[in-house]
């Protein structure tokens, strides 16, 4: 069987993506991906076939270092620039889906996939890395915010955002007509397939969110989808160095999500007293004193079992990561998804409370890395739900799905 995935998005999108078309591949099926050109590499060392989606997200979505100014972008041009966006992904897709393939798994920001799948008699199965799905269980991702509405707030205002306006809409609208399908609405084909019980299968652990009790049938939490492994790759040897050299350092990065600024983030670690790995872009690496060292792209499951804590931006991906290596975190969300994530973190034990990132001080960070590395709390938590994990098999849900089609 031929599986198509189509993920328009970051790294953080791609990578788990990859690590499932991996490990389907082992199983026989061939595997292609749908990817921005930035991650045509990380795709095609996972073993599978790279087919391109025009763009590039990361540079439309990073935010800026703490305490720095902001664009001056006002919200309209962003949203035009993330509809531009998302139309060239969606003729990606097309294009993708043209070069043939038996399924497309489709992730979140990717529902023109469905109108795609219609036109051209390919079923599609939505592979989320997000739990989109309005919900009593919790608030919806595009709030920017894990505080909860109450059961019927959550769900309520989680209907109302699912059926909002979008910056995929007017693409998928634009490729219904060329490919001379009905009018129809992305919200109201999402409404459809919801009361259909389209299956949507979710690279989440239900260790870390559990299965909310009020989701339909065809809504699987299979289980975190893991980054491929790369058998030739060796870790920088000053990293290597600088970790045998003293204690186990706190790691601290942002992802795609914001800029780091490595003088900000020293102050902060000095505060607390404890060494740095300090990921950011490659041209920054080498040493940063003593005490600190700042890495290009490290493999968080080579790097995360060896430092006593991790700052991140509390994306799903990372998120994942942190909890897999059993280490305390401390998180520090950007927006969307981010919040519900870093809220988890701190539901689980598994570190202190979140501080949002426009709220980011030296001193708060400071204060929250002494309070992650010396609570032994947050270690045994953390601990525990790696165990946990580690006995969950992902994989295996999205064999029974594509199965089920025959």
């Amino acid at each position: 069987m031929r599986v198509l995935m189509v993920t328009p998005g970051t790294r953080g999108d791609v990578a788990p993506m990859a690590g499932l078309g991996n490990r389907l591949q082992g199983l026989g099926y061939e595997v292609a991906i749908a990817a921005n050109p930035a991650y045509a590499t990380l795709v095609v060392e996972s073993g599978c076939e790279f087919r391109p989606l025009p763009g590039n997200l990361e540079e439309l979505i990073r935010h800026p270092a703490p305490g720095t100014r902001a664009s001056s972008e006002g919200v309209l041009t962003f949203w035009r620039k993330l509809t531009e966006y998302m139309d060239a992904a969606a003729t990606g897709t097309l294009a993708a889906a043209e070069a043939g393939t038996d399924v497309i798994l489709a992730n979140s920001v990717a529902p023109y996939a469905y109108d795609i799948g219609e036109a051209m008699g390919i079923p599609v199965i939505g592979a989320h890395l997000q739990p989109t799905e309005p919900s009593a269980a919790y608030p919806p991702v595009l709030m920017n915010s894990a505080r909860s509405l109450g059961a019927w707030g959550n769900r309520i205002i989680g209907e109302r955002a699912a059926a909002g306006p979008a910056p995929y809409d007017a693409p998928a609208a634009r490729l219904r007509k060329e490919l001379g399908l009905g009018k129809q609405s992305r919200a109201a084909g999402e409404r459809r397939r919801r009361k259909a019980h389209a299956t949507v299968l979710h690279g989440i652990s239900p260790t870390v969110l559990p299965r909310p009790t009020d989701w339909h049938p065809g809504l699987v939490m299979a289980g975190y989808w893991w980054p491929a492994n790369s058998a030739d790759w060796q870790p920088p040897a000053d990293l290597v160095a600088f970790l045998a050299e003293g204690p186990p350092p706190v790691f601290v990065g942002f992802g795609s999500s914001a800029h780091i600024d490595p003088s900000f983030i020293l102050e902060a670690t000095r505060r607390a007293g404890v060494r740095a790995v300090i990921q950011g872009a490659e041209e920054t690496r080498g040493a940063l004193g003593d005490d600190a060292i700042a890495v290009g792209s490290v493999p968080h499951e080579w790097l995360f079992p060896q430092v006593a804590a991790v700052v991140h931006h509390a994306g799903a991906g990372t998120t994942a990561a942190g909890f897999r290596a059993g280490v305390p975190a401390i998180a520090v969300p950007v927006y969307t998804d981010q919040p519900l994530w870093a809220s988890r973190i701190a539901s689980l034990g598994a570190g202190p409370q979140p501080i949002p990132h426009k709220k980011l001080t030296p001193s708060r960070l400071g204060e929250a890395i002494k309070q992650a590395v010396g609570t032994a709390s947050y270690a045994r938590r953390a601990a525990e739900v790696a165990a946990v994990i580690a006995t969950e098999d992902g994989t295996a849900p999205v064999v029974q799905a594509l199965r089920q089609l025959g």
